[in-house]
């Protein structure tokens, strides 16, 4: 019985490789953009993706590929229940609010009219959103009314690109003057400005839609909990200098302090409902009571590699190095 794995060297896969060849567990490297994907499945009973929303041909058929296996009786991961939602701020909030997840006030309008209304009868500032985007690409805060409706006019006209390459370089000379990056990473930010990556044009315009939240005001950082089966890990990230966003901010604190045991037992009660293999849940705090912002499954290895240590689904503090990724294939294996 082999456990295929996608051949990449970028996410999860080189991890989930490194651990199956640790402890001699059956492993198939595999093309999933390949068209004879299926026949090299034919030896495996289970498939491992670790798709990304910024890959212009996983953005095609990633969850139609996996969720195929699945139906067809092969465990895969990420599973429906664990990817369906990805990159869909939409979805999310429909989830989020469906099992009574603790949630920001999230307010979305698929007609112009109505939101115009709704625009006359709420307050300000609001946090705008796009559908997709990580690490805080693609939101914006509005301050005013007379803001909102530009932006609504522009929903539901031309749309939003899904690549904004002005904000992005700024990003990238922010981290460059933190020392986070280097001047290779400013000069593809120029480049982009003239080239935008191809997974903008191939996701196409946003549009149609207008998808606000509420605007929680002071927070200076917010916490991500990952929770993979029955343990959790967490960080806190720092919002930016004269910002209000922490996805993406690279300020990132590691310590158990920092983290109160109850949000980690909300987190295992949220996925306790929603059933995902890997459920990664953002949260900010209104005056000390947590709401989950947005989910993901996925999360960028290095950025989890300091976790001072793991709960387990007691609440028991595990004060050691982990390894989330051999967990994943573990409780892969455990559903075979």
């Amino acid at each position: 019985m082999n456990v295929a794995i996608h051949n990449s060297q970028a996410g999860f896969h080189p991890r989930w490789v490194r651990y199956c060849q640790e402890r001699s567990i059956p492993y198939k490297l595999v093309d999933c953009h390949a068209n004879d994907i299926i026949q090299q499945l034919g030896d495996c009973k289970a498939l491992m993706w670790h798709h990304h929303q910024d890959n212009p041909k996983e953005l095609l058929f990633a969850k139609q590929l996996l969720f195929s296996l699945e139906q067809a009786g092969m465990r895969v991961f990420p599973d429906y229940n664990t990817a369906w939602h990805f990159d869909d701020k939409l979805g999310q909030k429909y989830l989020l609010e469906a099992v009574k997840a603790p949630f920001v006030p999230s307010y979305v309008f698929y007609d112009e009219k109505e939101a115009l209304n709704w625009v006359d009868g709420t307050r300000f500032p609001k946090v705008l959103k796009l559908r997709g985007g990580a690490g805080s690409a693609s939101v914006r805060l509005v301050n005013t009314r007379s803001e909102a409706k530009m932006l609504i006019g522009r929903a539901f006209g031309r749309g939003f690109t899904q690549y904004d390459p002005w904000s992005n370089l700024s990003e990238r000379w922010r981290k460059y003057r933190l020392g986070k990056t280097n001047a290779w990473d400013v000069a593809k930010g120029i480049v982009r400005l003239a080239h935008p990556p191809v997974y903008s044009t191939i996701k196409g315009p946003d549009r149609g839609y207008v998808y606000f939240q509420d605007f929680i005001p002071g927070n200076d950082f917010d916490i991500r909990v990952i929770v993979i089966g029955d343990k959790a890990f967490a960080i806190k990230r720092l919002v930016r200098k004269n910002d209000f966003r922490a996805s993406g901010s690279g300020d990132i604190r590691y310590e158990k302090e920092n983290f109160r045991d109850e949000l980690i037992k909300l987190s295992f009660a949220i996925n306790k409902k929603i059933k995902s293999q890997s459920l990664a849940l953002d949260y900010v705090f209104d005056n000390g009571e947590p709401k989950a912002v947005e989910i993901s499954y996925g999360f960028t290895p290095e950025g989890y590699d300091p976790c001072a240590g793991y709960w387990d689904k007691n609440l028991n503090w595990h004060e050691e190095k982990f390894d989330p990724y051999g967990w994943m294939v573990e409780d892969l294996l455990k559903e075979i």
